[in-house]
């Protein structure tokens, strides 16, 4: 048991991790998109290489981890929880996300970017609406 509950709390800290990173990233994409300053432009490219790349091994871990959980249960545990399957069902969306916003980083980077602040603002709701989808899922497991 005493594996177990380690497994969830590093699982649960690079969780928030990740999750602090796809909340801000979008965030500069937001600034960025609105500046007309070339040299706020240049600045922002930097800070959101170098976030990006700061959070992406706490994605991995996060996902690591939770594979680790779910062999700790064991095969029947995780055959029986549906509400599981809804989970990472919605974290393989939020690796396409996360994988997205290498995209984005490069578009920025090249100059390419096309869209405005307020797709930017939209874009970073997805990741809150997954988070609050998955603390149901986890806390509540309605099925």
């Amino acid at each position: 048991m005493t594996t177990l509950l380690w497994l969830k709390a590093f699982h649960v800290f690079f969780m928030v991790a990740w999750f602090s990173g796809l909340f801000y990233l979008p965030r500069l994409f937001v600034n960025h998109a609105e500046t007309s300053s070339k040299e706020v432009a240049e600045h922002l490219k930097g800070m959101e290489k170098r976030l990006l790349y700061f959070f992406t091994p706490f994605a991995l871990l996060t996902i690591v981890l939770g594979i680790a959980l779910i062999y700790q249960y064991g095969y029947a545990w995780f055959a029986a929880s549906t509400w599981l399957h809804v989970k990472i069902s919605l974290v393989i969306l939020l690796v396409i996300y996360h994988s997205y916003c290498f995209k984005l980083v490069k578009d920025f980077r090249d100059d390419k970017n096309t869209r405005s602040g307020k797709f930017y603002r939209l874009f970073n709701e997805l990741p809150v609406l997954i988070l609050l989808t998955v603390l149901f899922l986890v806390y509540l497991k309605p099925f």
